[in-house]
């Protein structure tokens, strides 16, 4: 499977590590009102969705980026790259 890196170009998924669901970008506050049920959710609850999907991917073997794949789990295919700090900004923007 190719990743297209959106500084770097395509590179092949080997230099990858996958660390799961990209709602992880979305830490919850460990301080607030129900932050222990909220963490719990964030550390136990995933998502598997069959069909598209965002993944949080790290270049391991590269620069050593964030990236946010969104992916179809069903057929591999790999519709959009983002660096994860860009998809970080915008939703803390869109809060």
């Amino acid at each position: 499977m190719i990743i297209n890196h959106p500084l770097l170009g395509p590179r092949d998924s080997q230099e990858f590590v996958y660390l799961g669901d990209a709602s992880l970008i979305n830490r919850p506050d460990g301080l607030a009102e129900g932050a222990a049920e909220a963490l719990y959710e964030y550390l136990y609850l995933r998502e598997n969705p069959a069909g598209e999907h965002q993944e949080l991917w790290f270049h391991e073997q590269g620069d050593r980026s964030w990236l946010v794949v969104t992916r179809n789990t069903l057929t591999h295919e790999i519709t959009r790259v983002e660096l994860a700090r860009d998809v970080a900004r915008a939703r803390g923007r869109s809060k």
